[in-house]
Formats: C-alpha cells, structure tokens, sequence
C-alpha cells in the first residue's frame, strides 16, 4: 500500500465531509493524542470540527511517509465561529497549521498525534 495515497485520500474524504467513508481510512478502535475513541468517536469529533468551523478545509503543506507512519503539516484558513482552542475567535478569519503523526496499522489509521499552533492563532486575534 502506497501510504502517501492512502493519505491523499484519507485528506479528500474529510475535505469532502464524508464521514460514512471514514473506515476506509481508520480503524475501528482509534486513538487520538492517547484517548481511544475509536471510529465513532473519530467521526464525530470531525463534525464538531464541521459544525464549529463551517469552511473548515484540510490543506497539505508537507508529508512525509515511511513503512508504516505519516507525519503531514496540515494548513488551515478559516473562519471558526466562536470559540477555537479556548479563543475567542467569533468568526474572524484566521491562518494556523497543524502537525500530525498518523500510525498506521492493516492498512488503517490506528493512532494520531496532533498538534496545533495556538500561538499562531493567538497572533491574528483583534483584542
């Protein structure tokens, strides 16, 4: 399996919000920064992202795969609609990444470690 694509199309599916096709991509008993969640919990932990960030898109800025690990920097520009990280954002359009490290495990998302750049979020935020 070809990990890069695997991810590619792992980022289009959420980009596309089809959550119902997210067992393609992960496995039913995930775990996120050391939380199991498993699937049901990764699905609906996307759509509160969804719903508190209505034009929430996933945008690749570097990955990097090995035999068995992603780690991708993730870029984001959006408008979350109130509160993001513990900010005050009300719907002001901010710029931030993420970085993630995605185990993979039979071919699936097994476990992820993410983190986001608050600092860089608090930077942007009118006082």
């Amino acid at each position: 399996m070809d990990l890069s694509e695997n991810y590619h199309n792992y980022i289009t599916c959420i980009n596309a919000r089809e959550l119902h096709r997210l067992g393609e991509f992960v496995s039913e008993d995930v775990v996120h920064n050391g939380r199991s969640i498993g699937l049901d919990g990764y699905r609906d932990m996307l759509a509160g992202n969804y719903h508190d960030i209505p034009d929430l898109r996933f945008e690749v800025e570097l990955l990097v795969a090995e035999t068995s690990v992603v780690a991708s920097r993730l870029y984001f520009n959006c408008k979350p609609k109130a509160k993001f990280k513990g900010l005050q954002i009300n719907g002001q359009q901010v710029e931030f990444h993420e970085n993630v490290f995605y185990r993979y495990k039979d071919g699936k998302i097994a476990e992820v470690w993410s983190v986001i750049d608050k600092a860089e979020i608090e930077k942007q935020l009118v006082p």
